[in-house]
């Protein structure tokens, strides 16, 4: 599997994920600046990320103005065709913005900036992301966002619960999931 970073203007994890692509799991990644407009050469089993940081500024909303980049076209084609895209925070707030995935995220609730680290538990392991994670471990990773509270309507979320769409829930650090465990509101 040949991994594609995403590097947009503002993207401030990119060199983290080369890294940890690269040199921890091995595998063959290369930097996709936001002003190309094809994948070159990404194929079936491949996998574009899109990092994380603050793609120009966020501005307007967080990922808004980055799904109008020349490569985000390619990135749809790409998923419309089977590939694998995944977004880290600001990239999966892009990937919300570009309508890759439905719903969008909105201001967290207490309308603050939250920098801190929290726990998370699989959802599901039928995804390549987490098919090797134990679904009653909590992990516990960083986050820094103003806006990570994500919306669907009803339908939509019935539709991600019954596809095993959810990758991640927020818990306790024993694994408890519940509301309050949610820093986003």
């Amino acid at each position: 599997m040949k991994f594609g970073v995403i590097v947009f203007p503002g993207s401030n994890c990119d060199d983290d994920m080369v890294h940890v692509l690269g040199d921890v799991m091995g595998q063959e990644v290369s930097k996709i600046w936001h002003k190309e407009k094809d994948l070159h050469g990404f194929g079936d089993g491949d996998c574009v990320v899109l990092p994380g940081g603050f793609s120009y500024g966020d501005y307007v909303r967080a990922g808004a103005i980055a799904q109008f980049s020349p490569i985000m076209q390619a990135v749809k084609a790409f998923a419309a065709a089977g590939g694998y895209v995944f977004g880290v925070c600001n990239g999966f707030q892009i990937l919300c913005e570009s309508h890759l995935l439905p719903g969008v995220l909105l201001h967290n609730a207490n309308q603050q900036f939250i920098c801190k680290n929290v726990w998370l538990r699989p959802g599901t392991n039928r995804s390549p992301i987490t098919s090797d994670l134990d679904l009653n471990q909590a992990l516990k990773i960083p986050i820094a966002h103003a806006e990570g509270r994500y919306f669907a309507d009803r339908a939509t979320l019935d539709a991600l619960e019954q596809n095993d769409q959810v990758l991640f829930r927020y818990c306790t650090p024993e694994g408890a999931i519940s509301p309050e465990a949610n820093p986003n509101g």
